[in-house]
């Protein structure tokens, strides 16, 4: 069992994103068998919740020690952790915040898997938030696209503009009033007749980049349900996006960070062309 309380009104949906990584992972079922209270009301649906609201989660112990990550590197500053598809950068945040101090640096998308860092100090705060602005942090991704790649690598330059009614993003050639430049780098490994397993370098850094740029280009991202295919989804039973933060590199920190300059890391996990398969 675990009790939260609403600091702010929103979903219940969101909140246990945000707040409950394991509950989220179980959060259609808890609700099946009302296994969630709001204010002592045993609840089945996802409410809207009330600052100052009491939510107590009725999960099992096993359902409260599904992992969320693995820890890959952490010293006296920094945290980086290799996130699992489906937890939220927020709960992941809040996760590591019951057992210490951290503050977020950069963000994935919740489907989105792989490195994720997080500073532990004031000072490390500041010297990462002015290395991610600065790409001073080279992040290289892999992904499984729709095979439509009129090139087998490129650099490809676009513009980016947030609808944020919607949640989303829209990707132009030429330049757009609100809209930001995007530069993507990538190179197709392997390939299928469908699918294409490629490794992105990012040389800017914008919301849902990888997903909507390569779905501007004809080849999205497999079992994105944003931006992707969804009879290719549907066709591999995917409904969360194949698309992994494989590696960082910290290439010019300053500050009291300067000693990891140099220092790369890389996630556990994989993707695969096989592993797509039906």
């Amino acid at each position: 069992m675990k009790t939260f309380k609403c600091s702010q009104p929103q979903t219940l949906k969101d909140f246990t994103d945000a707040n409950f990584p394991q509950g989220s992972f179980c959060f259609a079922q808890l609700l099946r068998a009302k296994d969630i209270k709001v204010n002592g009301v045993r609840v089945n649906k996802n409410i809207g919740l009330r600052t100052g609201d009491k939510i107590v989660y009725y999960t099992t112990e096993k359902q409260e020690s599904m992992p969320t990550h693995n820890k890959v590197f952490e010293d006296g500053n920094i945290y980086i952790a290799d996130k699992l598809s489906g937890v939220s950068t927020e709960g992941l945040l809040a996760e590591l915040n019951a057992h210490g101090t951290y503050f977020p640096v950069h963000r994935l998308d919740r489907n989105t898997c792989g490195l994720i860092v997080y500073a532990k100090t004031h000072g490390a705060e500041e010297a990462l938030l002015k290395a991610f602005k600065e790409h001073e942090v080279k992040k290289t991704y892999t992904a499984i696209c729709k095979n439509c790649f009129k090139s087998d690598g490129g650099t490809l330059a676009a513009y980016i503009k947030k609808d944020e009614k919607n949640a989303l993003v829209k990707v132009y050639d030429k330049p757009t009033d609100g809209a930001q430049k995007i530069i993507t780098e990538y190179k197709v490994e392997q390939k299928t007749e469908e699918l294409g397993f490629i490794t992105v370098t990012l040389h800017t850094g914008r919301t849902h980049q990888i997903r909507a740029h390569m779905a501007h280009i004809g080849c999205p991202v497999l079992g994105d349900n944003k931006y992707g295919d969804e009879s290719l989804n549907k066709k591999y039973g995917l409904s969360r996006q194949c698309l992994l933060s494989k590696r960082l590199e910290f290439t010019a920190l300053s500050g009291v960070l300067s000693y990891l300059n140099g220092f790369c890391v890389e996630s556990g996990q994989a993707l695969s062309l096989k592993s797509s398969r039906n």
